[in-house]
C-alpha cells in the first residue's frame, strides 16, 4: 500500500494542508522507532556481553549504529515521496534512488562494522584464553571481507541507478592495462603484501632485519601497500612491501635458542691448567639449568695468540628472550671466571716483556742521577 494513500484514511490528514501532518507524522514515527530500537539495542547489549559467544556480541555492536540510521532513511523517505506527490516537485523525484543507495551503503557499513567486531573478538578471546592468535593472518581475511564488501557495495548502487554492470566490468578490464603502467609501484606493493600474508616470513609483533637494508625493529602494521616496523630506538620506519620480494629478511624472533660463543685467553704461565679449566667449565654448562645440553655445547682450546692461550665457549640457551639471554650469559662468564681463579690462573690481557743482553743491568733513575743503564764495567 502507498504511505500517502494509507495515511490518508485518516480524516485529520485530509484537506489541502493534510500532506504536512502526514510529513509530521511519519517523521514523529520514525523518531519514536529510533528511540526505541536504540534502548532495545542497548539492553541486548548488556544482556548478550555477559554470555560467552562472540558472534553475538560482534553482531549486536555492529548493529547499534546503522540500525537506527536506516529508521531515519526510511522515514525520511517516505516523507519524501508525500512531498512529491502533493507538489511534483523534481527535487523530490531523487527520494527513491537516494533511499535504495542510503541502505545499501547502511547495510555495507553493517557488514563492516561485523567484520571488524569479529577481527577483534578472535583476538582478545584468544589472548584472554592464552592461546595462540595469528594477527597477520587474521588480518588479511579481514582485508579482504572489507574490500569484497565494499566492491559489492558499489557494484549494486551503480546497477540501482541504473548503470550496467557488465558494462563497468568491461570497462575496468579495458583500462586495467592502462591504469596497471600507471600504478606500477602501487600494484607491486599491492602483491609484495599478499605475499607476506600468504609466505608469512614475519607477523605483526616480529623483531626482524635485513643484513641488505638497514631495516631493524619490530613489525607494527602489514597493509596492502607498506609496513610498519618501530625501530629499536623507538621511530617508525614504513617500508613498501614491494622491498621485501628483493631482499632477505632474517627473523630473530622464531629462533629456537640464543648462542653463547665466547673467546676467552688465560696466561701462558697457565697453560699446564687448560685441560682442567676446559673440562670444568664443560660441566659447568652441562649442568646449568638455562643451558641447553641437548643442543651443540663445546668448550676447547684452540689458539696461541700473542698475548694469550685462548679456548672458546660454544652453547645455547633455552631461553629465546633477548633480556633473559643476556642474563644467562652473564652468569655463565662469571662462572667462568671463578673456575679460572679456583685453578690459579689468571685470565690474560696484553703485555709485553722487555729482554736485555748478559752484562747489561737497570739503575733505577733516582740512584744513576744521569742514566739509568750501565754495563758490567760502569760505563753508560
Amino acid at each position: 500500500m502507498n504511505p500517502s494513500a494509507w495515511l490518508e484514511q485518516f480524516k485529520f490528514l485530509q484537506g489541502e494542508w493534510g500532506w504536512i501532518s502526514q510529513v509530521f507524522l511519519v517523521i514523529l514515527l520514525a523518531m519514536v522507532v529510533n528511540f526505541i530500537l536504540k534502548r532495545l539495542l542497548a539492553r541486548a547489549r548488556r544482556r548478550l556481553e555477559k554470555t560467552e559467544n562472540l558472534w553475538d556480541d560482534a553482531l549486536i555492536r555492529a548493529l547499534q549504529r546503522p540500525l537506527p540510521w536506516i529508521t531515519w532513511v526510511v522515514g525520511l523517505a517516505v516523507a519524501g515521496e508525500i512531498i512529491y506527490l502533493h507538489s511534483q516537485s523534481p527535487l523530490f523525484g531523487f527520494v527513491e534512488p537516494l533511499r535504495d543507495v542510503a541502505v545499501i551503503t547502511l547495510l555495507a557499513w553493517f557488514l563492516i562494522r561485523f567484520i571488524n567486531e569479529v577481527e577483534q573478538g578472535i583476538v582478545l578471546t584468544r589472548e584472554r584464553q592464552g592461546r595462540p592468535v595469528d594477527r597477520t593472518t587474521v588480518d588479511a581475511v579481514a582485508k579482504l571481507l572489507r574490500v569484497s564488501v565494499i566492491i559489492t557495495a558499489v557494484l549494486v548502487i551503480l546497477q540501482t541507478l541504473g548503470y550496467s554492470v557488465s558494462g563497468v566490468l568491461a570497462f575496468g578490464g579495458i583500462g586495467g592495462l592502462a591504469v596497471g603502467f600507471a600504478a606500477k609501484d602501487l600494484l607491486a606493493n599491492f602483491f609484495g603484501g599478499l605475499m607476506i600474508y600468504l609466505d608469512r616470513p614475519f607477523a605483526v609483533g616480529d623483531w626482524i632485519y635485513s643484513p641488505d637494508r638497514e631495516i631493524e625493529g619490530t613489525v607494527e602494521k602489514i597493509g596492502w601497500r607498506l609496513t610498519t616496523i618501530r625501530t629499536f630506538d623507538k621511530r617508525p620506519l614504513y617500508v613498501p612491501n614491494a622491498t621485501f620480494t628483493s631482499i632477505a629478511v632474517v627473523n630473530p624472533s622464531r629462533m629456537t635458542h640464543r648462542r653463547i660463543y665466547e673467546t676467552i685467553g688465560i696466561r701462558y704461565e697457565d697453560l699446564d691448567k687448560m685441560a682442567d679449566i676446559c673440562a670444568e667449565v664443560e660441566a659447568m654448562l652441562r649442568a646449568h639449568p638455562d643451558i641447553d645440553a641437548t643442543q651443540t655445547l663445546m668448550v676447547h682450546f684452540n689458539a696461541f695468540n700473542s698475548s694469550s692461550v685462548d679456548f672458546f665457549v660454544y652453547t645455547f640457551t633455552k631461553t629465546t628472550v633477548w633480556t633473559e639471554y643476556h642474563r644467562v650469559k652473564q652468569d655463565v662468564l662469571l662462572k667462568i671466571h671463578e673456575i679460572i681463579a679456583r685453578h690459579g690462573a689468571e685470565e690474560a690481557f696484553p703485555t709485553r716483556t722487555l729482554h736485555l743482553p748478559d752484562g747489561v743491568r737497570v739503575i733505577p733513575p733516582e740512584l744513576a742521577g744521569v742514566s739509568a743503564v750501565e754495563d758490567a764495567h760502569g760505563r753508560q
